[in-house]
């Protein structure tokens, strides 16, 4: 069955040039939604699946405008700081269309999968000189299943290269379906332990763990990539603990991804806590030890 290139589905960004996300030159497209609450996600925005408002405190007047015509009663301010209830907001646009310092933003829009391949399209010179090609990342692309599927068999369809990011956390049957259209998949390993990981995201790791061995058996080209986040996941006997789950699945190398601030202005802008404020960026030296473990036990690790 051909790619449904009228199905919809809602991004928050997509962006040109990526050489981190796949091999080659990319386009990568963020969709929102993502069943985990990682407290140290770059990407917070990422995490509601629909269209939601954001507050720019820098662009602020402080003159209480919003809380006063939302139809929803969703805005809030205590302590001179705007906070938006996301269960309440019906991303109406009518904040966003009346603060007068334009301090409130749309995160988010609905797009086909026309329009995106339109997008996806305009560099295939560069896909075709550097093995590059279309990686769909998030938030979680599992989340919009359909929207995927019908984007990914597309790109099969302009004969792309295709790849993704994921966490893996979704039904093994349709893990199975939606991954016959991918070429790559860079695989989050969040922790090795099941009762950390789910402390941690809210969700257990076994999903995540049960699909990424039956994409290496599927014959796919997976890359386990570890975030190494501080007081986390980054002791020597965590690195132990990885090494024998990625064995358990037949992954024979992982991707280190030290810990980074990049997204800490994303919680202010949607008024959130940010659990990991403050906290020392890791770096490459920081883990040369870490590292180490992996290599030693059989495992080709790599920053």
């Amino acid at each position: 069955m051909g790619a449904d290139r009228f199905a919809c589905g809602t991004i928050f960004n997509i962006q040109k040039f990526c050489v981190n996300d796949g091999p080659g030159i990319r386009t990568t497209v963020f969709l929102k939604g993502c069943p985990l609450r990682c407290p140290w996600c770059a990407n917070p925005e990422s995490q509601l699946a629909r269209v939601q408002v954001l507050h720019v405190s820098a662009k602020c007047f402080h003159c209480g405008h919003c809380r006063e015509i939302c139809p929803a009663g969703a805005v809030d301010i205590t302590e001179g700081r705007v906070r938006i209830d996301q269960t309440k907001c019906t991303a109406c646009g009518t904040c966003v269309r009346e603060c007068p310092g334009h301090a409130m933003e749309t995160e988010g829009e609905q797009k086909t999968v026309q329009q995106v391949l339109d997008i996806v399209l305009q560099d295939r010179p560069f896909y075709e000189e550097s093995g590059g090609g279309l990686t769909l990342s998030g938030g979680e692309f599992l989340m919009q299943f359909d929207f995927s599927r019908n984007l990914l068999l597309g790109a099969k369809e302009e004969e792309l290269h295709t790849c993704c990011e994921t966490t893996g956390f979704i039904d093994p049957m349709r893990f199975g379906e939606i991954i016959q259209p991918l070429d790559t998949l860079l695989f989050d390993m969040k922790h090795w332990d099941a009762d950390a990981h789910r402390r941690a995201t809210g969700v257990s790791n076994e999903l995540p763990l049960q699909n990424m061995k039956a994409a290496v058996e599927a014959g796919k080209d997976v890359l386990p990539r570890i975030p190494v986040i501080p007081g986390f996941n980054n002791a020597l006997s965590d690195a132990e603990g990885f090494t024998a789950r990625l064995h358990e699945i037949g992954a024979k190398r992982c991707q280190l991804l030290p810990f980074h601030q990049f997204g800490e202005n994303k919680y202010d802008l949607l008024g959130k806590d940010y659990r990991y404020r403050d906290v020392p960026a890791l770096h490459q030296e920081d883990l040369e030890s870490y590292l180490a473990v992996f290599r030693q036990n059989g495992i080709e690790a790599f920053f």
